[in-house]
């Protein structure tokens, strides 16, 4: 295997990594409007999350980094054409972040209001606009003989990737909302319970139509296989969710959530970027990728440095294990 290929599925790791763990917190944040009845539920939620959301957003700067120094053409072309949509999200990251942390500054009813209101819609938008992203990036778009976009933004939200986008808008709201349920207690888990089985079947739905799509475009034996994961893996974690098994229907989520994206780059795959103009034009992991040199040296940093971040990140996640309620949250800090 060549080294552009190893790092084609590395990229694939880290964007599969990224869903699994800021899919969860994204869909934590749009609970705080569907699930959350109170100002210290709402602060439930947000502490369910609080220790680890910045650190799953690791995921994003290290795949954007990985892909401009192993596919430089891939991520000019990607963020160049993706520019508007791309700039949304990052917005949205940046807001959320400071609502995370000017939430509780002030003790007034229409200053946190705000901030919480900011949590909610900066978490479904992304969720939403990734999806829509890598719709198109599956689907391909239009590049010229230049390697270079040459649509418009009305040219991503075509129906694929619009449903794409519906897919990660629901399957993180589910997989955020069976984490909630792992995570508290007391009521507002059998309401995390109950609203997980309504969401987790609308994205049943919405999932096995984008995937059969993407099947019926692109796929293969292996990518098949993928789809059948993906679908099992959710209809297992419904069912695991309302036996009470909140730990097996969170990690099955998970697994819905990485086969669903590792179906889409076996799709994809040798290109990174499929044009529709002309199959010739598109870009891959031959004519995208940085120099064997430049690729080398990445690989022996990524050897030394990636088991450390995982070491690191296991450890946050195992000393906030612990499960929290409403009893938990100080009166002031409502």
């Amino acid at each position: 295997m060549e080294l552009h290929d190893v790092w084609f599925v590395l990229i694939a790791v880290l964007w599969t990594g990224y869903f699994f763990l800021e899919g969860f917190d994204f869909g934590v944040g749009v609970l705080t409007r569907l699930l959350a009845r109170d100002r210290a539920e709402k602060r439930v939620l947000i502490n369910t999350i609080g220790p680890v959301w910045d650190g799953n957003e690791v995921w994003l700067l290290t795949a954007g980094g990985a892909t401009f120094a192993a596919f430089p053409e891939w991520y000019a072309t990607l963020f160049s054409g993706f520019y508007l949509p791309l700039l949304v999200i990052l917005l949205c990251l940046i807001v959320r972040g400071v609502a995370f942390e000017y939430r509780v500054k002030r003790p007034e009813e229409r200053w946190q209001r705000n901030w919480e209101t900011a949590i909610f819609w900066t978490s479904l938008i992304p969720a939403f606009l990734w999806g829509v992203a890598f719709g198109n990036i599956a689907h391909g778009v239009k590049i010229d003989r230049d390697l270079e976009y040459v649509g418009t933004v009305w040219d991503l939200l075509n129906p694929y990737a619009l449903l794409g986008g519906l897919v990660t808008l629901t399957l993180f709201t589910f997989h955020g909302t069976v984490f909630t349920a792992l995570k508290t207690v007391g009521e507002i888990r059998e309401r995390a319970r109950t609203l997980a089985l309504r969401v987790g079947l609308v994205a049943a739905v919405l999932a096995l139509a984008f995937l059969l799509w993407t099947q019926a475009d692109n796929g293969d034996g292996t990518s098949l296989v993928a789809l059948v994961v993906a679908v099992a893996a959710l209809v297992v974690a419904l069912a695991a969710n309302q036996a009470g098994r909140e730990g097996w229907a969170f990690a099955l989520s998970g697994v819905t959530i990485v086969a669903s994206v590792a179906m889409l780059f076996l799709t994809l795959f040798p290109n990174v970027m499929p044009s529709t103009l002309n199959a010739d034009w598109s870009l891959t992991v031959t004519n995208a990728s940085s120099s064997p040199y430049t690729l080398k040296i990445m690989t022996w940093l990524a050897v030394i440095a990636t088991p450390v971040v995982l070491l690191y990140q296991g450890w946050t996640y195992w000393v906030f294990r612990k499960r929290i309620g409403t009893q938990h949250i100080a009166e002031a800090a409502h």
